[in-house]
């Protein structure tokens, strides 16, 4: 007879706790598959407890499919899963990175703001406000393209800032560019061939290839990107960054837009695709026009993110449509919910229109120019900067470096990490699926320094310099 102690259920009430007995049984196999289990009148006697208690049990047992009944038999084990995997193997487990950092491990590989220079008394005041302001608001389901207060807010950034006129419809704000990249996908279609400027960002064409669409590069020069028949022929659909390309740093020309603008206009089912990711932060010089503001025809579709400008952590981006676009994105879309808490959204929509937003990149503007500056002199001034050429430092949060070597790239990387520095090359963004690495591309570090503190850059130096040179 299957017999269980009750004496260690604690406050687990008798049912549940036989429930579970039954259950770990079954599960580990001790209760073999198709085997007869006792009646709940005689379970019951032999554990001096109450036919219910057995009878929901069973009853748990039987819902969730550990056993089962034959009419005038009574109840049986079924034959589960995991009674022939009873353990699971290691090796069945996915190896997932943890992302965890050195203290004495510096960065150059990617941006993040330090966070002694995030408006935290700002922010927490603001979010304090809107949850007294705004809280059956943040209740309630928004449009798809975003709450309406952070689209208008938006709008206006865009029209002070970047020269751009658009409605507040226009605008569809999105939880990182992933995201508002899916539904590009979707809208434009995935029979689409998507062009993407080369050398670039990896995730980027992850993106686009985990949706299914086609893509092939776009060779550039220093101009942006080629106006040939080899780049221009094929792809329906074009991405690029003109006011700062990652990650060569390349300002697209005024002539070269034009012509892009050009091979747009010339189909109806052309577009581009202007990624504005970090336009706040040149520093040198003013802004560089927007794409979207010299487009007359509805061609051009712009995106920004505010995980460059605040933080990576705050995964609020958005889109501007064409208008042409905007009622097909509402037809075939609209169904999609905004996927951007309302609560996120008001905070930043009150962040932005209470002026802090501008003061923020204001602020931090002079903070990157000074520790590029400090940073730029101390390569010069050292053994390093004998053998190295900077470029491309006037526009956003990284510049280049260029090695005088005759070693590889992966070489030189692997030198860096031995002296505890993490440094990507250009040559790792290019799609090699198509063409040899330009020589042009070779032995050049980006050098992203929104994550250093001036404290930083000595060392950051001395150790490339030993990496480097010796």
């Amino acid at each position: 007879m299957l017999t269980y102690s009750f004496d260690h259920r604690g406050t687990e009430n008798l049912y549940t706790y036989l429930y579970n007995c039954m259950k770990r049984d079954i599960v580990n196999g001790v209760l073999k598959p198709h085997e007869k289990l006792p009646s709940k009148r005689n379970f019951a006697a032999n554990h001096g407890i109450s036919v219910i208690t057995v009878e929901n049990a069973y009853g748990q047992l039987l819902a969730e499919g550990y056993i089962y009944s034959k009419p005038k038999s009574g109840f049986f084990v079924s034959p589960i899963q995991s009674q022939i995997d009873k353990e699971m193997r290691q090796t069945d487990l996915i190896n997932t990175p943890i992302l965890s950092e050195q203290a004495d491990f510096m960065n150059l590989s990617s941006n993040h703001m330090p966070a002694e220079h995030f408006p935290f008394s700002v922010w927490a005041k603001l979010t304090r406000r809107i949850l007294t302001e705004q809280d059956a608001k943040l209740l309630v389901t928004p449009p798809a393209g975003g709450v309406v207060l952070l689209r208008e807010a938006i709008t206006k950034h865009l029209k002070d800032f970047r020269g751009i006129h658009v409605s507040p419809e226009q605008v569809i704000v999105g939880a990182g560019t992933e995201y508002l990249y899916s539904l590009i996908v979707q809208l434009l279609g995935r029979d689409k061939i998507y062009g993407l400027e080369n050398p670039s960002s990896k995730k980027i064409r992850r993106i686009y290839q985990a949706m299914g669409a086609k893509i092939v590069p776009l060779e550039m020069d220093h101009e942006g990107v080629m106006l040939t028949p080899e780049n221009l022929t094929m792809p329906d659909i074009i991405q690029i960054s003109p006011s700062h390309h990652f990650p060569t740093g390349i300002v697209t020309s005024v002539s070269r837009r034009y012509g892009l603008l050009q091979w747009a206009n010339e189909s109806m089912h052309r577009y581009i695709i202007e990624d504005d990711y970090d336009s706040e932060f040149r520093l040198q010089g003013k802004p560089i026009p927007s794409l979207f503001s010299m487009d007359a025809t509805d061609k051009v579709i712009y995106f920004n993110t505010f995980t460059k400008s605040l933080a990576p952590t705050i995964r609020i981006s958005y889109m501007v449509l064409p208008l042409p676009l905007l009622k097909r994105f509402y037809e075939q879309l609209g169904f999609y919910a905004c996927t951007v808490s309302n609560f996120e959204q008001y905070t930043l929509a009150a962040f932005i229109k209470e002026q802090y937003f501008e003061k923020h990149i204001n602020r931090m503007r002079n903070h990157y120019k000074g520790v590029r500056d400090q940073f730029i002199r101390l390569i010069e001034q050292s053994k390093l900067g004998e053998h190295v050429r900077i470029s491309e430092e006037n526009a956003g949060l990284h510049f280049l470096l260029t090695i005088k070597t005759g070693e590889s790239d992966v070489v030189l990387k692997k030198k860096a990490n031995a002296h505890g520095i993490q440094v990507s090359f250009l040559s790792d963004y290019y799609n090699q699926d198509y063409n040899i690495i330009k020589e042009e591309y070779q032995h050049t570090a980006i050098i992203n320094y929104a994550g250093l503190g001036e404290a930083d850059l000595q060392r950051v130096v001395e150790q490339l310099t030993l990496a480097w040179v010796g």
